[in-house]
């Protein structure tokens, strides 16, 4: 069984718009990450064949159009996340009092519900989103996931659209792009 890569402090950092990220090599998951993915590339996490893009995703007509699902996970997707950054107490307050066409119930989404749009097949600098997909708006940088650091207490798990979906440590004192999501049971980590 593969394991999904991720990266983490090695050697350096890199600077991405002002924003420090830690990042320069790539190791097995981080310890203490909490929700971190199982390889991804072409199998979905329940070991199913991943569906292409125009079977995957379905605009909803329910949401005004402005929110995606993924047949894949169950999830519902803002169709074009906020394009501004966030700290991520700000980010999990957007979520959760955000109206994507006329529907509330929105929250931050967990790392491997985050990590399930990422398709590492897609070379930097991405975003690495599968080819065909609806999204709007999606940047190459780093999206907020609801994983707080267990050994670290002044952050939170983030997911790299630019990178490949790499697991980056970001503290919540930093600003990142938020990414909504509504549906799945994961309450525990918010």
């Amino acid at each position: 069984m593969k394991r999904r890569r991720f990266l983490t402090v090695t050697m350096g950092a890199l600077v991405l718009g002002g924003l420090l990220v830690a990042g320069c090599g790539s190791a097995d998951a981080p310890a203490g990450a909490q929700g971190v993915p199982a390889d991804l590339s072409g199998v979905t996490q329940n070991g199913k064949k991943s569906l292409p893009a125009a079977q995957r995703f379905v605009i909803l007509p329910a949401f005004n159009n402005d929110a995606v699902l993924d047949k894949e996970t169950g999830l519902v997707w803002e169709k074009s996340p906020q394009t501004t950054s966030a700290r991520w107490s700000v980010a999990r307050r957007t979520c959760i009092e955000k109206n994507v066409g006329g529907q509330k119930g929105w929250r931050l989404p967990s790392m491997p519900e985050l990590s399930s749009l990422v398709d590492p097949s897609v070379a930097p600098p991405g975003p690495t989103l599968p080819p065909g997909h609806p999204f709007l708006a999606v940047q190459s940088n780093v999206y907020w996931t609801a994983a707080k650091v267990a050994e670290d207490p002044s952050g939170a798990w983030g997911v790299h659209f630019g990178l490949g979906g790499g697991a980056t440590f970001i503290n919540w004192a930093h600003s990142i792009q938020v990414w909504c999501v509504r549906g799945g049971m994961e309450g525990d980590q918010h």
